[in-house]
């Protein structure tokens, strides 16, 4: 495999990369604004910049420079190595790179990191992006100088929103064009443009329109510094409280990788961000997904319900016991409903339960309705595992719960068990068939038709409260 030398350090790479890719992959990190691994490359901001040496015999390429000499108090001519962008720069066989290694590149980096703080606002301790900032990262690493520049900075306009779900602050942006690349490439909405230019330089919003398509929230997440920032997140949190659970998205059948934050002094989650998964959701996830962390907490089942009346989980589990008493008369009367919005670990129990201790043999999967999908990441189908409870009851494959009310209304069933709160058919409907047999007993984490309906509710974990694997 052809290799490349960064900084002493030899590494592998593949056909067509460029320096900051093969880098990226064998974890090296050469600072960067507007890269990004799964975007096409704009090589604007020039924090990349690096120094690629000559092959053996021939001459460096160098610009002739002014540089100032001390003694002489005065700029001299002079000359200096010719800086490459490493995210537009392709690899070749035997190629060596100086990014750590070089004067040269240390002195270009912390020039692009004054220019581009010349005009910022001091907003750090008001800005959402503070202590995830890459301004603030790159000062300490490669500036930590104080501005030069005396003059009144250039302004422009603060909080504008830009729709739904994202504000811009034009004073803080540094037209890395990740954002326009998001909308152009991943949401195939080219609804941003950049207007002006320099240090005059800002992002729009096409005329007559807004930012409302299903990644508006990925412009946010890719933004280097705090220019866009979450309508949900925004004010809500500081980063630095909160702590991250590997977790997988809960809003359609792609199943999404994601991390949940949440501040775990009051065991609040505040937001989802993408979690890298090639085989799945690449770097990306939708704003429906990127909201659905709210699920945690949002309609949760805390306590137990015999009837409507709150009850002990001890009471409540007698009270089960009870409703499923009659089930050994007639096996074949119990009928089981796995969960698509539950993990592969709670619908094996409940599968195990049942056919080991109450001798059922039909089950069905309950979940939400479909809904509409895309071909990017969307899937109609709103709930994470239906593939999950299907192969775990593959020995007796579970059937809609469109069927399941049919055999309730023809008395075939009398005892239901359930996993989950949420039914893709009509909610009146399915009441008023549960209503009509002798015990219905459900476990789930948030109320819904099949948590009303129940004789017995029992409170479950949350996705987000216990580990579990998806399909």
């Amino acid at each position: 495999m052809p290799t490349i030398k960064i900084d002493g350090r030899e590494i592998p790479f593949e056909s067509g990369d460029t320096i900051i890719r093969a880098a990226h992959r064998a974890g090296i990190d050469i600072p960067h604004y507007c890269w990004h691994p799964g975007l096409s490359v704009a090589a604007n901001c020039r924090m990349c910049l690096v120094e690629v040496l000559p092959p053996p015999g021939r001459p460096a390429m160098s610009l002739d420079i002014l540089r100032w000499d001390e003694a002489k108090q005065d700029y001299v001519p002079a000359a200096k190595p010719k800086l490459q962008p490493a995210c537009q720069m392709a690899c070749s066989n035997g190629m060596e790179v100086l990014s750590e290694g070089s004067d040269h590149v240390s002195e270009a980096r912390s020039a692009v990191q004054e220019l581009l703080l010349l005009n910022h606002p001091v907003d750090c301790p008001i800005c959402d992006q503070a202590g995830e900032c890459r301004l603030q990262d790159y000062w300490l690493e490669h500036q930590r100088k104080g501005k030069r520049m005396q003059q009144e900075p250039v302004h422009k306009p603060k909080a504008v929103t830009f729709g739904p779900t994202i504000v811009y602050d034009a004073e803080r942006c540094i037209v890395c064009t990740r954002c326009i690349r998001v909308c152009n490439e991943l949401a195939r909405d080219p609804v941003l443009s950049v207007r002006e230019r320099g240090n005059l330089g800002e992002i729009t919003v096409s005329p007559g329109r807004e930012l409302d398509h299903n990644y508006t929230l990925m412009t946010e997440h890719v933004c280097p510094v705090g220019a866009l920032t979450s309508r949900d997140f925004r004010f809500k949190a500081r980063v630095w409280f909160l702590r991250s659970a590997r977790t997988v998205c809960q809003g359609c059948a792609t199943g999404c990788n994601a991390y949940l934050d949440y501040d775990p002094r009051n065991n609040t989650p505040y937001r989802h961000r993408p979690r890298e998964n090639m085989a799945v959701n690449t770097y990306w996830m939708c704003d429906e997904g990127m909201l659905s962390y709210r699920r945690a907490v949002e309609g949760r089942l805390l306590t137990a319900l015999v009837g409507n009346d709150d009850a002990s989980l001890e009471d409540a589990l007698a009270a089960a016991k009870e409703q499923l008493s009659g089930h050994a008369d007639d096996p074949s009367k119990v009928a089981v409903v796995l969960s698509a919005q539950h993990s592969n670990e709670d619908n094996f129990a409940l599968y195990h339960l049942a056919t080991t201790y109450l001798g059922a043999t039909d089950f069905f999967v309950s979940g939400k309705p479909l809904g509409q999908g895309d071909d990017i990441l969307i899937s109609e189908d709103k709930n994470p595992n239906t593939r999950g409870a299907v192969q775990i009851a593959a020995a007796t494959p579970p059937r809609p719960v469109a069927e399941l009310l049919q055999g309730i209304a023809s008395g075939q069933y009398a005892y239901v068990v359930a996993l989950g709160a949420d039914l893709e058919v009509d909610a009146g409907e399915a009441q008023r068939a549960l209503s009509r047999l002798k015990g219905v007993v459900t476990i789930a984490a948030h109320e819904g038709p099949l948590a009303t309906a129940a004789r017995v509710a029992l409170p479950a974990c949350s996705w987000a409260e216990a580990e579990g694997t998806y399909v």
